[in-house]
């Protein structure tokens, strides 16, 4: 390590993090930026359609079997409305009704659904409510589960940019070719970052929170929250796209990942041209983590937050590691008019477009 946690200083051109995770308003707010501050404001999210993201499944369904596959394009839905809109459609009940990931309510997205009708006829395409349209059907063997995706491609147009286009220009090749912190976006916290804070009163506090799938998110926003305290580390620290003697290497796009013992000449190949990625903790029970020295860090970097930690295994959650940097696939952009920037990327699952943005502008 460069230097010790307890006394992290500057990232390259950002601030650095705060030492505890919640109490913050914003949760996002102090993390170090990669590449230096951003370069400039601009609007993302003006309408719906500046923000538009399709899934990319894991697999190829079957074409037969008891679950019917729906391609959904949705606006101004989330995910969780539009489930229980199509298991009213369909006269069935919402838990028939299962899905990869949510999305994003103020966006135009496109995911699957899968429904559990056996032996009913397949379901045509078309309008289901305003803003609900099914575009293509099939059926598969088994139902959809969390998680059970190659990636998202995205389609974002930024307007009233405010930065120089050639600096733009410049900032974007060093994102293609280097990638971005792995930060889990705003998105992860809800709203002004509520569930950060929810969280600790539930877990730690005792207060109750009704409803499994609220009580789901509560404990991912406090898990993200520990991994990004520790991202936001080796950022600050320039450790986040190399990896150390202890490591836990995770293969691009995969969820597998294996002990480094020593950064030999291939490893290091390997993680420059983006093959591996350091990782950081999801942290709960059991599971594989880093050794040495990077296991010391991140103790000692989650020793306030144990309580934290205790209360996410008390609750079940096995440990695992989450890739430390995030390189988006054929990332390209334009400019359709002056002060408008566009741009089309495909990340992995679980990677935030926001956190692809964040390094170039800020959310005006």
């Amino acid at each position: 390590m460069a230097r010790e946690e307890d006394s992290l200083g500057f990232g390259r051109g950002g601030r650095a993090p705060h030492a505890e995770v919640s109490g913050a308003p914003d949760p996002l707010v102090g993390l170090p930026y990669a590449h230096g501050c951003p370069l400039g404001r601009a609007r993302l999210r003006h309408v719906p359609d500046d923000f538009q993201v399709d899934e990319e499944l894991g697999f190829t369904p079957s074409g037969e079997g008891e679950h019917l596959m729906l391609f959904v394009r949705k606006r101004g839905w989330t995910t969780e409305a539009a489930a229980k809109r199509l298991a009213d459609h369909l006269g069935v009940r919402r838990r028939a009704v299962e899905y990869a990931g949510l999305k994003d309510r103020h966006a135009v997205t496109g995911q699957w659904f899968s429904i559990h009708m056996p032996g009913s006829a397949l379901t045509a395409g078309g309008v289901i409510d305003d803003g609900i349209e099914v575009v293509a059907a099939t059926r598969n063997a088994r139902k959809l589960r969390r998680g059970a995706l190659a990636g998202n491609r995205f389609r974002l147009v930024l307007r009233d940019v405010d930065a120089a286009p050639a600096a733009l220009d410049d900032r974007l090749r060093i994102v293609a070719s280097r990638g971005v912190p792995n930060y889990f976006g705003a998105q992860r916290f809800g709203r002004d970052g509520d569930n950060l804070e929810r969280s600790k009163e539930w877990l730690l506090e005792g207060r109750p929170v009704r409803g499994r799938a609220m009580r789901g998110l509560l404990l991912s926003a406090a898990r993200s929250a520990l991994f990004n305290l520790v991202a936001a580390h080796r950022v600050a620290d320039t450790t986040w796209d190399r990896l150390l003697a202890g490591d836990r290497a995770a293969l691009d796009g995969r969820k597998s990942h294996f002990p480094v013992e020593e950064v030999d000449p291939e490893l290091a190949r390997r993680t420059a041209s983006g093959e591996l990625h350091p990782t950081g903790p999801l942290p709960g029970s059991a599971g594989d983590g880093p050794a040495g020295e990077v296991a010391r860090m991140e103790e000692r970097l989650l020793a306030a937050e144990q309580p934290l930690v205790e209360a996410l295994r008390a609750h079940g959650l096995r440990a695992d590691r989450r890739a430390l940097r995030l390189i988006p696939r054929d990332l390209a952009w334009w400019w359709p008019e002056p002060g408008v920037l566009a741009l089309s990327f495909a990340l992995p699952a679980g990677g935030y477009a926001t956190s692809v943005v964040r390094e170039v502008v800020s959310d005006s």
